[in-house]
């Protein structure tokens, strides 16, 4: 079964946000192979100061504010396109919030104006474990369409 097949069935329409992210979290978590962490990052707007902060997760403790521009999660969001780090030591800027994540995948979450709302963030602990020319990444973008339609336009 496809993971936006499971997403869909554990996102209930009258459930808080939060709630539907817990859930969606905890269900990508469970149903992807070799990932050390799923989680999301939600856009906050206090006035002009735009960053990311942590929403619900599955794995370590996590950055909790990420700016825009840093780090895989910060590019993503600020060029509002998805980012796939085969190694993320090579990537500049890198936020080492794990010291044992070694790829990851970044899908920006985006209204339906297309403006980024926050980012699903997916960790793994071996080298090149995400890739561009897959199922799997194509399924994750859907994923990420289905999470944004829950998400309020902004959060203060």
């Amino acid at each position: 079964m496809a993971l936006s097949n499971y997403v869909e069935a554990v996102i209930e329409e009258n459930d808080w946000y939060i709630t539907n992210l817990s859930n969606v979290a905890a269900c990508l978590w469970q149903q992807l192979p070799d990932v050390s962490w799923v989680g999301f990052y939600l856009m906050t707007d206090k006035g002009n100061d735009k960053e990311l902060i942590l929403g619900p997760f599955q794995g370590k403790v996590a950055c909790t504010h990420i700016a825009l521009d840093r780090g895989v999660c910060g590019v993503s969001a600020s060029e509002n396109k998805t980012l796939i780090v085969p190694d993320v030591s090579q990537f500049s800027g890198y936020i080492a919030c794990d010291s044992e994540a070694r790829s990851e995948i970044v899908i920006p979450l985006r209204n339906k104006v297309g403006v980024v709302i926050g980012v699903l963030d997916i960790d793994s602990n071996t080298e090149g474990r995400f890739s561009e020319a897959n199922e799997e990444s194509a399924d994750l973008e859907k994923c990420a369409e289905l999470i944004s339609n829950i998400i309020p336009k902004t959060i203060n």
